[in-house]
């Protein structure tokens, strides 16, 4: 019997006589079973296995390989990648594939590279990744030129510059150590480069934080904003926020006008009314404004005309003395 069917059975002793035996039997013949299984399984040199680990220091790593012996990954074989560190980055009862580079390290352990298996194995991972368009958060290990370098499976990757970020970087420095969510944008085992870039997820993260807020303008909305540009067609008010819309030459003055220069200049500062946002297109008018205020003004004047003491305080007889009765 194994040192682990020993084990279950002590932790079984509370049980009745047969329910104990028939237990510690049934353990046994699993655990048979399994070392059975392990004596027929052929492992050589260059085969790329799997194996569960079950301790990890900071010189090596110690892998269930479910066979008669156990796999080991010494550091140095683990991962190319500075940054990596045994005791922070591998966790007991993770799972790893890894190449066999001995049989027998010295110890009657196999010896093993994940290295060498991600050699193989990565590329495919990082091709699943690129066709799939996997967001990864990895972290900036490197700054160099026109970019900065990350690894992803193991692999280096690179970000060029125009990918770290939306705008204009000038100074590479500030993403070094930083993490970043990115997607791979190109996958080459042949020349071994893979390429990431996080500016394609920022962008799409950015149009969807303008879409949400171009949905949530009300129609008839009156805003101020200023002239950004100037078209034969109409003119680009930018509204802040990311947002700017378009006012079609027929919504800027109450006038017909045969350019919007001729009473726009860019820089001015203007009242526009939200006609509509479809397709995300920001629809505006300067004209509509002109006519909300100007029903305001009659109705205020109305208003008053209405509500006016003289008004109300006419007797009845200045009424009758005002009407034509023949």
């Amino acid at each position: 019997m194994t040192q682990r069917c020993v084990l279950r059975a002590m932790d079984i002793a509370g049980r009745s006589g047969k329910e104990r035996v028939h237990e510690v039997m049934e353990e046994t013949m699993k655990d048979y079973e399994v070392e059975l299984e392990a004596s027929f399984r052929k492992i050589n040199e260059g085969d790329v296995i799997q194996g569960t680990v079950i301790d990890v220091n900071e010189q090596e790593v110690t892998l269930d390989l479910k066979y008669y012996t156990q796999g080991i990954i010494r550091a140095t074989d683990m991962s190319d990648d500075p940054g990596f560190s045994l005791p922070d980055d591998v966790k007991i009862g993770d799972v790893i594939e890894a190449s066999v580079v001995k049989m027998d390290d010295g110890q009657g352990n196999i010896l093993l590279s994940r290295k060498e298996a991600n050699a193989v194995l990565a590329w495919d991972v990082l091709d699943r990744y690129l066709e799939e368009k996997t967001e990864l958060t990895v972290k900036v290990s490197e700054i160099v030129k026109a970019g900065a370098v990350a690894y992803l499976e193991g692999i280096r990757g690179f970000i060029p510059a125009s990918q770290l970020d939306i705008s204009y970087v000038e100074d590479l420095n500030v993403f070094q150590g930083r993490e970043l969510t990115v997607r791979v944008i190109t996958v080459d085992r042949e020349k071994k480069k893979l390429v990431l870039s996080a500016r394609e997820i920022l962008r799409e993260k950015a149009r969807e934080a303008r879409d949400h807020r171009v949905a949530m303008l009300v129609p008839g909305t009156i805003l101020e904003g200023t002239v950004e540009s100037l078209q034969p067609y109409g003119a680009f008010v930018d509204l802040n926020d990311g947002l700017s819309g378009l006012v079609h030459i027929s919504q800027i003055s109450q006038r017909r006008i045969k350019k919007p220069s001729e009473v726009l200049s860019v820089g001015d500062t203007v009242k526009v009314k939200v006609l509509n946002t479809n397709d995300g297109k920001i629809s505006l008018s300067m004209k509509a404004v002109s006519e909300t205020q100007e029903a305001d003004e009659v109705e205020k004047v109305d208003t008053a005309r209405y509500s006016s003491r003289e008004s109300f305080g006419t007797s009845l007889g200045d009424i009758f003395a005002k009407l034509d009765i023949k």
